[in-house]
Protein backbone atom coordinates (compact mmCIF):
# COMPACT_ATOMS: atom_id res chain seq x y z
CA UNK A 1 0.00 0.00 0.00
CA UNK A 2 1.45 3.38 -1.05
CA UNK A 3 1.49 6.45 1.20
CA UNK A 4 -0.67 9.28 -0.26
CA UNK A 5 1.18 12.17 -1.92
CA UNK A 6 -0.90 14.59 0.18
CA UNK A 7 1.04 13.36 3.22
CA UNK A 8 4.33 14.63 1.75
CA UNK A 9 2.85 17.94 0.63
CA UNK A 10 1.31 18.55 4.07
CA UNK A 11 4.63 17.94 5.81
CA UNK A 12 6.47 20.26 3.43
CA UNK A 13 3.95 22.99 4.25
CA UNK A 14 4.35 22.41 8.00
CA UNK A 15 8.12 22.90 7.68
CA UNK A 16 7.96 25.97 5.45
CA UNK A 17 11.22 27.49 6.68
CA UNK A 18 13.31 24.36 6.18
CA UNK A 19 11.57 23.59 2.89
CA UNK A 20 12.22 27.12 1.61
CA UNK A 21 15.91 27.14 2.59
CA UNK A 22 16.53 23.74 1.00
CA UNK A 23 14.69 24.70 -2.19
CA UNK A 24 16.69 27.94 -2.40
CA UNK A 25 19.95 26.04 -1.94
CA UNK A 26 19.08 23.64 -4.74
CA UNK A 27 17.74 26.56 -6.77
CA UNK A 28 21.05 28.45 -6.57
CA UNK A 29 22.91 25.34 -7.72
CA UNK A 30 20.47 24.86 -10.60
CA UNK A 31 20.74 28.56 -11.46
CA UNK A 32 24.53 28.25 -11.81
CA UNK A 33 24.16 25.15 -13.99
CA UNK A 34 21.49 26.85 -16.13
CA UNK A 35 23.69 29.93 -16.56
CA UNK A 36 26.57 27.84 -17.91
CA UNK A 37 24.26 25.76 -20.11
CA UNK A 38 22.77 28.99 -21.51
CA UNK A 39 26.27 30.15 -22.45
CA UNK A 40 26.94 26.87 -24.25
CA UNK A 41 23.55 26.95 -26.01
CA UNK A 42 24.11 30.52 -27.19
CA UNK A 43 27.64 29.79 -28.37
CA UNK A 44 26.47 26.70 -30.25
CA UNK A 45 23.67 28.65 -31.95
CA UNK A 46 26.08 31.41 -32.98
CA UNK A 47 28.34 28.96 -34.81
CA UNK A 48 25.99 26.25 -36.04
CA UNK A 49 23.41 28.72 -37.41
CA UNK A 50 26.17 30.35 -39.47
CA UNK A 51 26.46 27.39 -41.80
CA UNK A 52 24.44 26.55 -44.90
CA UNK A 53 24.35 22.85 -45.88
CA UNK A 54 24.60 23.79 -49.58
CA UNK A 55 27.80 25.81 -49.14
CA UNK A 56 31.10 23.96 -49.47
CA UNK A 57 34.15 25.61 -47.90
CA UNK A 58 37.53 24.96 -49.53
CA UNK A 59 40.72 25.58 -47.56
CA UNK A 60 44.32 24.40 -47.73
CA UNK A 61 44.78 20.76 -46.72
CA UNK A 62 45.89 20.51 -43.11
CA UNK A 63 44.43 23.86 -42.14
CA UNK A 64 41.77 24.08 -39.44
CA UNK A 65 40.34 27.53 -40.12
CA UNK A 66 39.68 30.17 -42.77
CA UNK A 67 42.32 32.34 -41.11
CA UNK A 68 45.14 29.94 -41.98
CA UNK A 69 43.76 28.24 -45.09
CA UNK A 70 45.36 30.26 -47.91
CA UNK A 71 46.47 28.88 -51.28
CA UNK A 72 47.53 30.23 -54.69
CA UNK A 73 45.01 31.79 -57.09
CA UNK A 74 45.83 29.41 -59.94
CA UNK A 75 43.54 26.82 -58.33
CA UNK A 76 40.47 29.07 -58.55
CA UNK A 77 39.60 28.27 -62.22
CA UNK A 78 39.79 24.52 -61.48
CA UNK A 79 37.45 24.85 -58.51
CA UNK A 80 34.94 26.93 -60.48
CA UNK A 81 34.66 24.28 -63.18
CA UNK A 82 33.74 21.45 -60.83
CA UNK A 83 30.36 19.82 -61.55
CA UNK A 84 27.49 20.38 -59.13
CA UNK A 85 28.00 24.12 -58.57
CA UNK A 86 24.88 26.30 -58.79
CA UNK A 87 24.77 29.28 -61.17
CA UNK A 88 24.35 32.88 -60.07
CA UNK A 89 22.07 35.52 -61.65
CA UNK A 90 24.63 36.07 -64.43
CA UNK A 91 24.82 32.39 -65.34
CA UNK A 92 28.26 31.97 -63.78
CA UNK A 93 29.29 29.38 -61.15
CA UNK A 94 28.28 30.74 -57.74
CA UNK A 95 31.63 30.84 -55.95
CA UNK A 96 33.39 33.34 -53.73
CA UNK A 97 37.11 33.64 -53.15
CA UNK A 98 37.63 35.18 -49.72
CA UNK A 99 40.17 36.40 -47.21
CA UNK A 100 39.53 36.32 -43.47
CA UNK A 101 41.88 38.49 -41.41
CA UNK A 102 41.88 39.97 -37.93
CA UNK A 103 41.86 43.73 -37.31
CA UNK A 104 42.00 45.65 -34.04
CA UNK A 105 39.25 48.09 -33.09
CA UNK A 106 38.80 50.22 -29.94
CA UNK A 107 35.66 49.75 -27.85
CA UNK A 108 33.16 52.60 -27.98
CA UNK A 109 33.36 53.04 -24.19
CA UNK A 110 37.15 53.34 -24.24
CA UNK A 111 37.75 50.13 -22.26
CA UNK A 112 40.40 48.83 -24.65
CA UNK A 113 40.96 47.24 -28.04
CA UNK A 114 39.60 43.95 -29.36
CA UNK A 115 40.39 41.65 -32.29
CA UNK A 116 37.58 41.68 -34.86
CA UNK A 117 37.12 39.47 -37.94
CA UNK A 118 37.31 41.20 -41.33
CA UNK A 119 36.05 39.16 -44.31
CA UNK A 120 36.90 40.15 -47.86
CA UNK A 121 34.63 38.48 -50.41
CA UNK A 122 33.83 38.41 -54.12
CA UNK A 123 30.37 39.54 -55.37
CA UNK A 124 28.83 36.07 -55.04
CA UNK A 125 29.86 36.03 -51.37
CA UNK A 126 26.82 38.16 -50.54
CA UNK A 127 24.54 35.98 -52.65
CA UNK A 128 25.79 32.86 -50.85
CA UNK A 129 24.67 34.32 -47.53
CA UNK A 130 21.60 36.27 -48.64
CA UNK A 131 19.14 34.00 -46.81
CA UNK A 132 20.94 34.39 -43.47
CA UNK A 133 21.95 38.05 -43.51
CA UNK A 134 19.71 41.11 -43.75
CA UNK A 135 20.89 44.62 -44.62
CA UNK A 136 19.10 46.93 -42.16
CA UNK A 137 20.75 50.26 -42.92
CA UNK A 138 22.68 51.80 -45.82
CA UNK A 139 24.00 49.69 -48.69
CA UNK A 140 26.49 46.94 -49.40
CA UNK A 141 30.11 47.76 -50.25
CA UNK A 142 30.99 48.35 -53.91
CA UNK A 143 33.67 46.51 -55.91
CA UNK A 144 36.91 48.46 -56.23
CA UNK A 145 36.07 50.76 -53.32
CA UNK A 146 37.50 50.96 -49.81
CA UNK A 147 34.10 50.32 -48.29
CA UNK A 148 32.78 47.95 -45.65
CA UNK A 149 29.46 46.78 -44.27
CA UNK A 150 29.43 45.66 -40.67
CA UNK A 151 27.12 43.86 -38.28
CA UNK A 152 24.73 45.56 -35.88
CA UNK A 153 26.74 44.06 -33.03
CA UNK A 154 29.97 45.68 -34.28
CA UNK A 155 28.10 48.97 -34.73
CA UNK A 156 26.81 48.88 -31.14
CA UNK A 157 30.17 48.05 -29.54
CA UNK A 158 32.72 50.07 -31.50
CA UNK A 159 33.08 53.74 -32.35
CA UNK A 160 33.00 55.42 -35.80
CA UNK A 161 30.75 52.68 -37.19
CA UNK A 162 27.70 54.66 -38.32
CA UNK A 163 26.83 54.64 -42.01
CA UNK A 164 29.06 57.24 -43.64
CA UNK A 165 31.71 57.13 -40.91
CA UNK A 166 35.37 56.43 -41.60
CA UNK A 167 36.96 53.52 -39.77
CA UNK A 168 40.72 52.89 -39.69
CA UNK A 169 42.48 49.54 -40.00
CA UNK A 170 45.03 47.97 -42.32
CA UNK A 171 46.84 50.61 -44.37
CA UNK A 172 44.27 53.35 -44.02
CA UNK A 173 40.66 54.52 -43.81
CA UNK A 174 37.53 52.65 -44.91
CA UNK A 175 34.05 54.05 -45.38
CA UNK A 176 31.14 52.35 -43.61
CA UNK A 177 28.33 51.94 -46.17
CA UNK A 178 25.93 49.56 -44.46
CA UNK A 179 24.86 47.71 -41.33
CA UNK A 180 23.53 44.15 -41.39
CA UNK A 181 22.02 41.63 -38.99
CA UNK A 182 22.80 37.91 -39.12
CA UNK A 183 20.28 36.36 -36.74
CA UNK A 184 22.68 35.70 -33.88
CA UNK A 185 25.16 33.76 -36.05
CA UNK A 186 28.95 34.16 -36.08
CA UNK A 187 28.55 36.68 -38.92
CA UNK A 188 27.21 39.09 -36.28
CA UNK A 189 30.83 39.51 -35.19
CA UNK A 190 32.26 40.35 -38.63
CA UNK A 191 33.07 43.25 -40.95
CA UNK A 192 32.69 42.61 -44.69
CA UNK A 193 34.52 44.23 -47.58
CA UNK A 194 35.46 43.59 -51.21
CA UNK A 195 37.94 40.75 -51.79
CA UNK A 196 40.59 42.61 -53.80
CA UNK A 197 40.58 45.62 -51.48
CA UNK A 198 41.13 43.45 -48.42
CA UNK A 199 43.83 41.40 -50.18
CA UNK A 200 45.67 44.58 -51.22
CA UNK A 201 45.53 45.99 -47.70
CA UNK A 202 47.27 42.95 -46.27
CA UNK A 203 49.65 42.22 -49.19
CA UNK A 204 47.90 39.04 -50.27
CA UNK A 205 47.19 39.84 -53.91
CA UNK A 206 48.58 36.56 -55.30
CA UNK A 207 46.64 34.18 -53.08
CA UNK A 208 43.17 33.43 -51.78
CA UNK A 209 42.34 32.53 -48.20
CA UNK A 210 39.46 30.17 -48.93
CA UNK A 211 36.74 29.58 -51.50
CA UNK A 212 33.02 29.00 -51.05
CA UNK A 213 31.18 26.86 -53.60
CA UNK A 214 27.37 26.87 -53.76
CA UNK A 215 26.05 23.40 -54.58
CA UNK A 216 22.84 22.74 -56.49
CA UNK A 217 21.55 20.38 -53.79
CA UNK A 218 22.68 18.40 -50.74
CA UNK A 219 23.84 15.42 -52.82
CA UNK A 220 25.96 17.70 -55.01
CA UNK A 221 27.36 19.42 -51.90
CA UNK A 222 28.53 16.12 -50.46
CA UNK A 223 30.02 15.11 -53.81
CA UNK A 224 31.80 18.47 -54.15
CA UNK A 225 33.54 18.26 -50.79
CA UNK A 226 34.81 14.74 -51.54
CA UNK A 227 35.87 15.68 -55.08
CA UNK A 228 37.96 18.56 -53.72
CA UNK A 229 39.52 16.44 -50.98
CA UNK A 230 40.32 13.54 -53.33
CA UNK A 231 42.01 15.66 -56.02
CA UNK A 232 45.75 15.16 -55.45
CA UNK A 233 46.58 18.02 -57.81
CA UNK A 234 44.68 20.58 -55.74
CA UNK A 235 45.96 19.56 -52.29
CA UNK A 236 42.91 21.21 -50.76
CA UNK A 237 40.27 20.19 -48.27
CA UNK A 238 36.53 20.56 -48.79
CA UNK A 239 33.91 20.55 -46.06
CA UNK A 240 30.31 21.61 -45.68
CA UNK A 241 29.99 25.04 -44.13
CA UNK A 242 27.85 23.52 -41.38
CA UNK A 243 30.63 21.05 -40.54
CA UNK A 244 33.18 23.84 -40.36
CA UNK A 245 31.20 25.89 -37.88
CA UNK A 246 30.39 22.86 -35.75
CA UNK A 247 34.14 22.41 -35.29
CA UNK A 248 34.42 26.04 -34.19
CA UNK A 249 32.33 25.26 -31.09
CA UNK A 250 35.52 23.95 -29.48
CA UNK A 251 35.40 27.34 -27.71
CA UNK A 252 32.77 25.80 -25.49
CA UNK A 253 35.22 23.25 -24.09
CA UNK A 254 36.53 25.60 -21.41
CA UNK A 255 33.02 26.74 -20.48
CA UNK A 256 31.87 23.12 -20.31
CA UNK A 257 34.80 22.18 -18.05
CA UNK A 258 34.15 25.10 -15.70
CA UNK A 259 30.44 24.29 -15.74
CA UNK A 260 30.99 20.66 -14.75
CA UNK A 261 33.49 21.58 -12.02
CA UNK A 262 31.40 24.38 -10.49
CA UNK A 263 28.15 22.47 -10.94
CA UNK A 264 29.45 19.33 -9.22
CA UNK A 265 31.01 21.35 -6.39
CA UNK A 266 27.76 23.18 -5.69
CA UNK A 267 25.73 20.01 -6.23
CA UNK A 268 27.64 18.26 -3.43
CA UNK A 269 26.65 21.07 -1.06
CA UNK A 270 23.04 20.92 -2.22
CA UNK A 271 22.92 17.13 -1.80
CA UNK A 272 24.07 17.51 1.81
CA UNK A 273 21.48 20.25 2.34
CA UNK A 274 18.72 18.03 0.98
CA UNK A 275 19.96 15.09 3.05
CA UNK A 276 20.09 17.26 6.17
CA UNK A 277 16.52 18.40 5.55
CA UNK A 278 15.29 14.85 5.11
CA UNK A 279 17.20 13.59 8.18
CA UNK A 280 15.58 16.40 10.18
CA UNK A 281 12.21 15.33 8.80
CA UNK A 282 12.83 11.73 9.84
CA UNK A 283 13.79 12.79 13.36
CA UNK A 284 10.85 15.20 13.65
CA UNK A 285 8.36 12.65 12.36
CA UNK A 286 9.63 9.48 14.03
CA UNK A 287 6.31 8.82 15.74
CA UNK A 288 4.45 9.43 12.48
CA UNK A 289 6.67 6.90 10.77
CA UNK A 290 6.01 4.34 13.49
CA UNK A 291 2.28 5.02 13.22
CA UNK A 292 2.47 4.45 9.47
CA UNK A 293 4.15 1.09 10.12
CA UNK A 294 1.43 0.15 12.62
CA UNK A 295 -1.21 1.13 10.06
CA UNK A 296 0.23 -1.46 7.69
CA UNK A 297 2.47 0.60 5.40
CA UNK A 298 5.52 -1.40 4.40
CA UNK A 299 9.10 -0.20 4.68
CA UNK A 300 9.34 0.05 0.89
CA UNK A 301 6.38 2.45 0.87
CA UNK A 302 8.03 4.63 3.52
CA UNK A 303 11.31 4.68 1.55
CA UNK A 304 9.48 5.68 -1.62
CA UNK A 305 7.52 8.36 0.24
CA UNK A 306 10.61 10.06 1.64
CA UNK A 307 12.51 9.80 -1.64
CA UNK A 308 9.50 11.32 -3.41
CA UNK A 309 9.48 14.17 -0.89
CA UNK A 310 13.17 14.84 -1.57
CA UNK A 311 12.46 14.88 -5.31
CA UNK A 312 9.60 17.35 -4.75
CA UNK A 313 12.03 19.62 -2.90
CA UNK A 314 14.49 19.31 -5.78
CA UNK A 315 11.82 20.12 -8.38
CA UNK A 316 10.82 23.17 -6.37
CA UNK A 317 14.47 24.21 -6.35
CA UNK A 318 14.74 23.60 -10.10
CA UNK A 319 11.74 25.86 -10.72
CA UNK A 320 13.33 28.58 -8.57
CA UNK A 321 16.66 28.33 -10.41
CA UNK A 322 15.10 28.40 -13.88
CA UNK A 323 12.81 31.34 -13.06
CA UNK A 324 15.74 33.33 -11.64
CA UNK A 325 17.62 32.88 -14.93
CA UNK A 326 14.75 33.91 -17.22
CA UNK A 327 15.75 37.63 -17.19
CA UNK A 328 19.12 36.64 -18.66
CA UNK A 329 17.59 34.91 -21.70
CA UNK A 330 18.72 36.75 -24.83
CA UNK A 331 21.41 38.74 -23.02
CA UNK A 332 24.45 39.33 -25.24
CA UNK A 333 27.97 38.45 -24.20
CA UNK A 334 31.20 37.63 -26.00
CA UNK A 335 34.15 35.27 -25.92
CA UNK A 336 37.42 34.84 -27.76
CA UNK A 337 37.40 32.45 -30.72
CA UNK A 338 40.34 30.12 -30.09
CA UNK A 339 40.62 29.39 -33.82
CA UNK A 340 40.54 32.90 -35.33
CA UNK A 341 41.75 34.76 -32.19
CA UNK A 342 38.97 37.31 -32.63
CA UNK A 343 35.99 38.20 -30.46
CA UNK A 344 32.68 36.43 -31.07
CA UNK A 345 29.44 37.83 -29.68
CA UNK A 346 26.49 35.58 -28.89
CA UNK A 347 23.26 35.64 -26.90
CA UNK A 348 22.54 33.43 -23.90
CA UNK A 349 19.64 31.07 -24.62
CA UNK A 350 17.22 29.13 -22.44
CA UNK A 351 16.27 26.23 -24.66
CA UNK A 352 14.11 23.18 -24.02
CA UNK A 353 17.29 21.14 -23.69
CA UNK A 354 18.60 23.52 -21.01
CA UNK A 355 15.35 23.24 -19.02
CA UNK A 356 15.27 19.43 -19.27
CA UNK A 357 18.91 19.12 -18.20
CA UNK A 358 18.30 21.48 -15.27
CA UNK A 359 15.33 19.41 -14.08
CA UNK A 360 17.27 16.14 -14.44
CA UNK A 361 20.20 17.69 -12.54
CA UNK A 362 17.89 18.79 -9.71
CA UNK A 363 16.09 15.44 -9.52
CA UNK A 364 19.45 13.66 -9.34
CA UNK A 365 20.42 15.85 -6.39
CA UNK A 366 17.09 15.11 -4.71
CA UNK A 367 17.45 11.36 -5.21
CA UNK A 368 21.01 11.24 -3.91
CA UNK A 369 20.14 13.43 -0.94
CA UNK A 370 16.93 11.58 -0.12
CA UNK A 371 17.82 7.89 -0.34
CA UNK A 372 19.90 7.61 2.86
CA UNK A 373 17.40 9.47 5.09
CA UNK A 374 14.54 7.47 3.57
CA UNK A 375 16.29 4.19 4.30
CA UNK A 376 17.04 5.39 7.83
CA UNK A 377 13.34 6.14 8.33
CA UNK A 378 12.22 2.75 7.07
CA UNK A 379 14.62 0.67 9.16
CA UNK A 380 13.72 2.26 12.51
CA UNK A 381 12.05 -0.10 14.97
CA UNK A 382 8.40 0.69 15.67
CA UNK A 383 8.65 0.67 19.49
CA UNK A 384 11.81 2.79 19.50
CA UNK A 385 10.16 5.35 17.25
CA UNK A 386 7.04 5.53 19.44
CA UNK A 387 9.21 6.20 22.54
CA UNK A 388 11.05 9.15 20.84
Amino acid sequence: MAIPISYNIRNMKLRRGLTTMTALGIGLTVMTAVFLMMLLAGLKKAFVSSGDPLNVLVIRKGSNSELTGGFTKDKLPILRQLPGIALDSHGQPMTSGEWVVVVVLPHKDGTGEVNVTLRGMEPDGLELRRNRVKLVEGSWFQSGQREVALSRSIHDRFGHTNVGDIIDFGKGPWKVTGIFEAGGSAYDSEIWGEFNQVANQFNRQNAVGNVYLRATDSVAADALKHRVADDQQLQLEGMLETEYYEKQTSNGGAIRFVGIFVGLTMAIGSVFAAANTMYAAVSYRSREIATLRVMGFRRASIVMSFVFEAVLLALLGAAVGIVLMLPFNGMSTSTANNVTFSEVEFSMRITLSVVINAVVFAVAMGLIGGVAPAWNAARREILASLRD
